[in-house]
């Protein structure tokens, strides 16, 4: 029995060796950069829903503004009444 190999065996052994040891970087890299791409979405996620929660507040907190602004001329009015009453 023969112990050499045909070098077109050996040649094809080695290319497949080659390749799959050529693919381990870029898998390994894919396999780093989709959780992470998919986490730093979901922080993205989680920033704009807090940005959308703050500005429905920042709104209620205008508007009770607004209205307490404009309800300070009848409690004026309110008030010099009740003293006018009061002395008359």
């Amino acid at each position: 029995m023969p112990n050499s190999v045909d070098g077109s065996i050996t040649d094809s052994v080695t290319q497949v060796n080659t390749k799959v040891l050529g693919d381990t970087p870029a898998t390994a890299m894919g396999n780093l950069m989709m959780p992470t791409s998919q986490a730093i979405a979901a922080g993205a996620q989680n920033l704009i829903s807090g940005q959308q929660q703050a500005n429905v507040m920042y709104q209620a907190a205008t508007v009770q503004g607004i209205n307490a602004l404009m309800n300070t001329g009848n409690a004026v009015t309110g008030t010099v009444t009740g003293n006018i009453i009061d002395r008359g």
